[in-house]
């Protein structure tokens, strides 16, 4: 019976799967999935029969053409005459590109962008003033560093790249989720590349910079100072692609109708906020669940909660150039929002997950040379070299006709005379493949047609040919110590552990012993064995907004895409877990089931040999993790409620659970509800307790502190992302996990 019911459920789980894909199919659709349909076909398509890439209809895919023995069935040698088995081997045997370089592991998904406010005193650029389209884009997430077999959740840089499908052609931004970078000129990108990767002599370590030589790169390169601060930082151990920031990091141009230049940065923020992993929390998970990241991608946009940013541009007039400490055109300084504010612009939205993994997210390629009329660039020596390098790179990568890949067509019509060359699709018609010629046939645009066409701005160009930067470019320190003194003190003690963290993996005394800022060099230097210096460097003790992860909250108190586990045995409440689930579901958290098996558990009342009336557990204990879940409700595993602690995670409990968590887990120092007769919820240190608390009404969930209605007290906490009072008052290290 159990079995039956069992195979009835999922059947209906499958059924309603498909129904929610095929309504996901029709509303995602844009002007790039119909470009994109002629290269799609569905291996799932009834009537479909095995062929060769050439049509052919295969019988038998499963045997090499031989000699063979009628008499015996001995077979001799397979003939090299087979056609269908060389190219099915050939196939096979080409199937791998070459990988990025950096940026190697990703995952992408498609969207649209739309405008909200147009800039014509900026730009030009038509997807940046007019508020009617809907422009399709693609946007791929990465780590730098390691491999596409690495992890997603080790300590590291992430890619935030974007593909705008606009009418006027393709718009790349190719940033990152920090706004600044290691090196200022792009001549030094092959240095900083081979000494951030694994060492040349044993090839370790992977993933990662906790090694000699990228910190004798750092040292040596003062410059990196202020991006390897950030990277330090809880910005390199993202929670989620959908809860980061994106940057452009480059200086780039905006050109209006009139002619006239402004400079420009691009950033996204997220709407549900920036928010980060703990470092115990990603070295787990590395090993546990290392495609964390692109599933967490996946499972958003498949459930239905897309994720969105908000777009914003930073903007200097071409007269105030000069007007700051800074150059505005180093790429290792941000622009300070309080002395250059965000103006949001537009918003970007993921609501469709690809169709192949390979032929898009691997495939879809970027370069900043991709701009638009409207869009130019600026003398950011990081950037010039960056137009260069990226265009040649696809053309290693992909080949030198990869701008005709399907993902990375644009929308709009495309018409010149380059021509032939490996994996060339185009088929032109026509006598002439010059320009001019007889027929005049695909000339340039006309002067009346300027405004459609890119023109580069006329800069004044004057000086000597000098392998140097502007002097501005010289000073390395005040941002970085801008950026640490703009931290939450438990973000500044996140820096200082993994600076230490870093530093005890380097073997080489004259690495780990050099100077930093002095108080956190002192307190490095401490943990790893260094010299601790008695001078050093003064801290200025500027801050600015818009720095620390506490300054980007989400736009609304919410737990929309949270990860609840919701952890139950045999005799369970059934009443209260589902209302609790409810509660939350209404508000957008996903919860999931976890037993100590993965079957039926059976609640309090129920006869679990009847095999009816249980609850299918979603997870059994041993197949998952804590790391793997934003909070957990009613824990009766010791262990799991031990680490969500540690890791800093909401806890709630309610009924028997309490009594777990006073005699089980003893959680120190914090307060939980202890009188059985009560309806109090008590809060302490992001745990949420109760024994005959009010759940709360359905779909009119306050996300707010309450001590009457545990799942708006739940919620509020998870809303909250991490009890980060925990950390700083210790409790975190008075307990075993």
């Amino acid at each position: 019976m159990t079995g039956a019911f069992q195979r009835l459920q999922e059947s209906l789980n499958e059924a309603k799967i498909a129904a929610t894909h095929k309504v996901n199919e029709i509303t995602t659709m844009n002007e790039k999935i119909v470009e994109m349909w002629p290269n799609k076909d569905s291996v799932e398509r009834s009537g479909n029969r095995l062929t060769t890439d050439s049509g052919t209809k295969v019988y038998d895919a499963d045997h090499w053409l031989k000699v063979v023995d009628p008499s015996t069935g001995h077979h001799g040698p397979s003939l090299l005459e087979d056609q269908i088995a060389r190219e099915k081997i050939h196939r096979f045997d080409h199937e791998r590109i070459p990988e990025r370089v950096v940026h190697a592991r990703g995952a992408g998904a498609h969207g649209y962008f739309k405008l909200y406010t147009p800039i014509p005193e900026f730009s030009s650029a038509p997807v940046l003033n007019d508020t009617a389209r809907s422009t399709p884009v693609f946007a791929r997430f990465s780590t730098v560093a390691g491999s596409r077999g690495s992890a997603d959740t080790v300590r590291d840089v992430r890619g935030f790249a974007v593909k705008f499908y606009t009418e006027e052609g393709n718009w790349d931004i190719v940033g990152n989720n920090i706004p600044v970078f290691f090196i200022q000129d792009a001549i030094k990108f092959p240095d900083f590349v081979h000494a951030a990767k694994p060492e040349p002599h044993n090839e370790v370590p992977q993933a990662q910079t906790a090694h000699n030589n990228f910190w004798d790169f750092q040292y040596l390169h003062s410059e990196a100072t202020h991006m390897s601060v950030w990277a330090m930082s809880d910005r390199a151990i993202p929670r989620s692609f959908r809860m980061m920031q994106g940057f452009g990091v480059n200086t780039f141009s905006l050109i209006n109708a009139q002619g006239e230049r402004t400079f420009v940065k691009f950033v996204w923020t997220p709407e549900l906020g920036v928010h980060s992993l703990v470092w115990d929390e990603a070295l787990k998970l590395a090993g546990q669940d290392p495609d964390f990241h692109r599933k967490d991608l996946y499972e958003a946009i498949e459930n239905g909660y897309y994720p969105k940013w908000r777009f914003g541009i930073q903007t200097v007039a071409e007269k105030d150039q000069d007007k700051f400490e800074f150059d505005i055109l180093d790429a290792t300084k941000l622009w300070p929002e309080d002395l250059v504010p965000v103006n949001y612009i537009g918003e970007m939205v993921l609501n469709r997950n690809v169709d192949e993994f390979f032929a898009e997210t691997e495939q879809v390629a970027f370069c900043t040379s991709h701009v638009v009329p409207g869009i130019g660039f600026s003398d950011d020596p990081l950037l010039q070299g960056r137009n260069f390098s990226y265009f040649d790179t696809q053309i290693t990568r992909l080949g030198v006709n990869w701008e005709q890949i399907p993902i990375n067509r644009p929308v709009c019509p495309v018409m010149n005379f380059n021509r032939d060359g490996a994996l060339n699709h185009r088929i032109h018609k026509g006598k002439v493949n010059y320009w001019p010629n007889r027929f005049e046939a695909v000339p340039p645009a006309s002067h009346k047609q300027e405004t459609d066409s890119y023109q580069e701005y006329p800069a004044r160009v004057v000086g000597l040919k000098l392998r140097v930067n502007g002097a501005k470019f010289r000073e390395h320190f005040a941002q970085a110590q801008l950026f640490y003194n703009s931290l939450a003190e438990y973000e500044k003690k996140h820096v200082q552990a993994a600076l230490a963290f870093e530093l005890s993996h380097c073997d080489e005394p004259i690495v780990y012993k050099r100077d930093i800022d002095l108080a956190l060099a002192q307190n490095v230097a401490n943990m790893v064995g260094g010299d601790i210096p008695k001078e050093g460097r003064q801290n200025h003790g500027r801050k600015a907004p818009g720095l620390s992860q506490t300054d980007l909250p989400a736009i609304r108190p919410s737990i929309e895409t949270r990860r609840v586990a919701m952890i139950i045995a045999d005799g369970f409440d059934i009443g209260v877990l589902t209302a609790v689930r409810a509660a939350l579901k209404a508000e957008g958290a996903t919860t999931w089931v976890i037993g100590p098996r993965r079957g039926m558990i059976f609640p309090t009342g129920v006869d679990p040999e009847s095999g009816t009336g249980g609850l299918m557990a979603d997870h059994h204990l041993e197949g998952q993790r804590s790391t793997m879940f934003d909070a957990i409700f009613n824990g009766r595993a010791v262990h799991w409620v031990r680490e969500a602690f540690g890791h800093l995670k909401p806890i709630g409990a309610l009924g028997d659970a309490v009594s777990f968590l006073q005699q089980a887990v003893v959680l120190p120092g914090v307060d939980l509800a202890a009188d059985p007769n009560s309806d109090e919820v008590v809060i302490s240190y992001g745990v949420v307790t109760g024994w005959k608390s009010s759940v709360g009404i359905l779909r009119s969930l306050d996300i707010e502190p309450s001590t009457s209605v545990f799942s708006s007290a739940f919620a509020h906490e998870i809303s909250k992302h991490r009890c980060w009072e925990r950390e700083l008052d210790g409790l975190h290290t008075k307990l075993a996990f």
